[in-house]
């Protein structure tokens, strides 16, 4: 009996664990996945704090090699790839603005979002400094005649 039972374990567990590992669908990379090399999915979306660029950050270069200013609707995300454009929405009013992605945070930063001034104040959190919004990538968007 222990003999039948210690053949049937080696030789249908090894055959039900390639049976299993066929069947498995392949881990989907995105977290740790460096945000360039991911590709936009139009429709993503994302909650978190928003925050906008301090004067300081005027004239200088951002990723893209454009320079930042903060009357331009702008923005820098750590998780989105740059030249998305996206859709920003404050949680708090309900406004919504479209936004180009052209900069980077700092890694150690933790929020979803850091906006152009003009952007914060077009979403209504000049003042604060801070807000929760949703971030959705949409297409580019037409220009009007």
């Amino acid at each position: 009996m222990k003999v039948f039972l210690l053949l049937t374990l080696f030789i249908l567990a090894p055959a039900w664990v390639l049976v299993s590992v066929g069947q498995q669908a392949p881990p989907q990379k995105t977290k740790g996945q460096s945000p360039k090399h991911r590709t936009r999915r139009i429709g993503e979306v994302h909650e978190g704090i928003a925050s906008y660029y301090a004067e300081k950050f005027r004239g200088r270069k951002t990723h893209t090699d454009e320079i930042y200013s903060p009357e331009k609707l702008t923005a820098a995300c750590n998780i989105l790839p740059l030249k998305t454009w996206i859709k920003v929405t404050n949680l708090r009013n309900k406004r919504t603005i479209t936004l180009w992605i052209n900069d980077r945070m700092n890694p150690k930063n933790k929020r979803l979002i850091d906006v152009s001034a003009r952007a914060a104040k077009e979403l209504g959190f000049y003042a604060r400094g801070l807000t929760r919004v949703k971030v959705e990538v949409v297409e580019r968007p037409v220009k009007k005649p």
